[in-house]
């Protein structure tokens, strides 16, 4: 036990140190990247550092932020930094404008900061490839997944072309981005701001730069250290099971007496089965005869467990189990054809890739299918192991795939519906970080935030980081 955490100290100092003093973080001006109140104080940027640091002299990447406070907030304190979510979305390409009381302005000083590889960075890990080979699966009813391993070979082989290092596009290089522009904007601390893949991201930076971390403020975090793909069905069920009940409780409404098990019954039967429909893309004249399988239908249930639309799942649920599923295949259809313009695939692949399915066992991610053949088969990521190997990234150190052992104070919410990152993982991360809050909050999804029937609990926890929490609502535990 004694060699273990010598081991986890001296990994933790040399990600600490591995790169100090062998490059200069630099940072270039990026005009006209969002418009503000003439009152702010507004700097807008790429922050220019080593694509591998290891290599320190070699290829520069360019990452893009904003940094916005008011004429009276410190430049160098009480500074909150938010990246988004993914990994291969964009931060700051979701923002146009800043108006002078603008969201996390009442904290502070805001920064808005990307992921190395997405839009706006340079390079930018763009597979536009991908979308195509998955319309061309549906239209011309060939094998989905032997077009996309080929698109996604193709993409490989474009950025290796250009000379771009895949593997330098990870977890440990995006927390160093994070560190470096604190370090270049000359910043005391943060209070770090991430939201699902992102919150393992700030993890991350608290493990290896706790000087430079007030607190952490994690929305729905998926911690690195934990094997998504070996409990992904797990965390759909739960979710599952969680409306379940919901419908168990309203025993007024007898429809749903026996969701349940019709709908374990239903999509444990169909599976392997393929079925048909018209299908008319937008904007054209004609209409296509389209396969397809359980998965969309799943996909029709999956896509609704969140805040916004979970009160129709039952419903939707006794539609489909009722055979009238058209309208349900067209809505999932649509998605599949319109695309997601927003992703930057590539990012996507390096990150999943070298920091979970290196490290995750397929044989436990099938055993899924096994004590739930409801939910067997389904693909409940856009990332396999059959797409890692063709993208073949090396995996991340081991130290990624450890616990974060930290006092940093931090604030997490979770969802109780939510399919993706269960309060499981968030209860894991509070585990080994003593002087963190868990908010579990019925009846929301994915990102739930952190207001719950009228009270602002980031700003609570702002006020006094250390001090317990108390729930002011039904709705909510505080853990």
């Amino acid at each position: 036990m004694k060699k273990l955490f010598v081991a986890l100290l001296f990994a933790t100092c040399l990600c600490q140190n591995l790169y100090s003093q062998k490059y200069k973080p630099v940072i270039e001006p990026f005009p006209g990247m969002v418009k503000a109140d003439s009152r702010l104080i507004l700097k807008t940027g790429y922050l220019v550092v080593p694509e591998n640091r290891n290599k320190p002299t070699g290829r520069k990447v360019k990452v893009p932020f904003l940094f916005v406070r008011r004429p009276d907030q410190d430049a160098r304190k009480n500074i909150t930094l938010y990246t988004t979510g993914g990994p291969g979305y964009s931060t700051t390409a979701n923002i146009y404008s800043i108006s002078y009381n603008s969201g996390w302005l009442a904290y502070g000083g805001f920064i808005a900061f990307d992921q190395r590889g997405t839009k706006r960075a340079k390079p930018c890990l763009d597979c536009m490839e991908v979308a195509s080979a998955i319309k061309r699966s549906y239209r011309e009813g060939k094998n989905r997944d032997s077009l996309v391993s080929a698109a996604v070979k193709q993409c490989r082989t474009n950025f290796v072309q250009q000379g771009i290092d895949l593997s330098a596009y990870n977890t440990i290089e995006s927390a160093e981005d994070i560190n470096d522009l604190r370090l270049a904007l000359n910043i005391d601390s943060l209070n770090l701001v991430g939201i699902s893949y992102s919150g393992g991201l700030m993890l991350t930076v608290a493990r290896n730069h706790p000087e430079g971390v007030r607190t952490l403020i994690l929305n729905s975090p998926l911690p690195g250290y934990v094997n998504f793909e070996e409990h992904a069905l797990f965390n759909i069920n739960e979710a599952l099971e969680q409306v379940f009940r919901n419908c168990e409780a309203d025993s007024a409404d007898t429809k749903y007496k026996n969701l349940r098990s019709d709908f374990h019954q239903y999509f444990a039967s169909i599976t392997g089965k393929k079925f048909t429909l018209a299908y008319q893309e937008k904007d054209s004249s004609k209409s296509i005869r389209i396969s397809y399988t359980k998965n969309e239908l799943l996909d029709a249930v999956i896509n609704r467990m969140n805040s916004s639309q979970v009160n129709t799942v039952p419903g939707v649920m006794i539609d489909l189990i009722a055979g009238r599923r058209d309208k349900y295949v067209r809505e999932v259809l649509d998605g599949y054809f319109a695309g997601d313009t927003h992703i930057s695939l590539g990012m996507r692949y390096s990150v999943y890739c070298s920091e979970q399915i290196d490290y995750a066992d397929p044989l436990l991610g099938k055993q899924q299918d096994q004590v739930l053949p409801w939910l067997a088969g389904y693909p409940f990521n856009n990332v396999n192991h059959a797409i890692c190997s063709c993208w073949q990234v090396k995996p991340e150190p081991a130290i990624a795939k450890q616990p974060v052992y930290s006092s940093v104070p931090a604030l997490i919410s979770a969802g109780d519906i939510d399919p993706d990152c269960r309060p499981f993982y968030n209860r894991l991360i509070k585990r080994s970080m003593p002087n963190s809050q868990l908010l579990i909050i019925h009846n929301k999804g994915h990102a739930p935030g952190f207001s719950v029937d009228g009270t602002d609990y980031v700003n609570l926890f702002l006020a006094n980081p250390y001090k317990p929490l108390a729930s002011q609502s039904k709705n909510l535990i505080v853990e």
